[in-house]
């Protein structure tokens, strides 16, 4: 495979603002994510990107141990880096912990760019989990690496969170502040899991094409005390996410259900006390079958 080139990438900044290597590094990034390199693809030797760059070999070889660090690169002594493959992130469904606690657990530094917190009108069913119009409406961006991964839109009980900023939430776990400052822990709750396609807003935030298979987390929880806490809709980058589900017949157990079909309890639930007629590891694998195929009908669908 020939390697990728890089005529039309602008000149560096050489005002001593912002560290060549960093600039290099972004500039390799945005050429590895604009143009949508293939896993292997060879990138220029360090020899290349030095007289392309006009830069010391330093200066590249840091640029290139970012790219690798944040799992872009893999980079081989003697040869020059080739395009990773895809990292997989992963999450639980059906843990009250948030995306941010579960990906810090596992080593994953992730970004949260907040976008929009204000009091705003609720949907109907909003309105009626939490009893009450007076709610904010929160909407965040989520990146690994910068790359975006996720959208968040929550709703949240104005009484409960008197004072809370928006910027109390970039790059914070939104359950870890509400725990810090208002002595509200998750509790209990249902989520449901669907796969949609992105709308142009959607795409436009994600970084992806309009139509692009999406997954789609809902979920409503309760505080310690069983009152509503959150009400949340968060659609991921399907290509980059992974939904794990530990099944035991000691725990919450997954009902699969078609996007078409009433559920057992309300529109909603997707997550619901186990079974003991049922086997729980069958109907995890029907949760996995059914979103795999609405995956596929919305691929070629688009």
């Amino acid at each position: 495979m020939a390697p990728a080139t890089h005529d039309a990438l602008p000149v560096l900044d050489r005002s001593g603002d912002i560290p060549l290597h960093a600039q290099v590094a972004t500039l390799l990034r945005g050429v590895i994510r604009t143009n949508k390199l293939a896993a292997g693809a060879v990138l220029p030797s360090e020899a290349a990107l030095c007289e392309r760059f006009g830069v010391a070999r330093s200066v590249v070889r840091q640029a290139l141990a970012a790219l690798a660090a944040e799992g872009l690169i893999q980079r081989e002594t003697g040869r020059p880096a080739t395009v990773a493959a895809p990292q997989e992130h992963r999450r639980l469904v059906q843990r009250s912990t948030g995306l941010y606690e579960q990906f810090a657990q596992s080593g994953v530094a992730l970004q949260t760019r907040v976008l929009a917190f204000a009091r705003a009108e609720p949907p109907a069913d909003v309105a009626a989990f939490f009893g009450t119009n007076k709610l904010l409406m929160l909407e965040r961006l989520r990146h690994v690496a910068d790359a975006p991964l996720a959208y968040v839109r929550t709703w949240l009980p104005a009484d409960a969170v008197p004072g809370l900023r928006a910027d109390d939430l970039a790059d914070a776990s939104l359950h870890g502040v509400l725990t810090r400052r208002f002595g509200l822990r998750p509790g209990a709750g249902r989520n449901q899991i669907r796969a949609v396609a992105a709308d142009a807003t959607l795409a436009e935030l994600l970084d992806t094409q309009t139509g692009t298979p999406l997954l789609m987390l809902q979920g409503q929880g309760m505080d310690q005390h069983d009152r509503p806490l959150e009400w949340f809709t968060t659609w991921h980058r399907a290509e980059q996410l992974v939904f794990d589900v530990d099944v035991s017949m000691g725990h919450e157990s997954v009902h699969p259900r078609l996007q078409d079909a009433p559920a057992a309890t309300s529109e909603t639930s997707a997550v619901a006390a186990p079974d003991a007629d049922a086997d729980p590891l069958a109907r995890a694998e029907a949760l996995v079958a059914e979103l795999s195929a609405e995956l596929a009908r919305l691929r070629r669908a688009s």
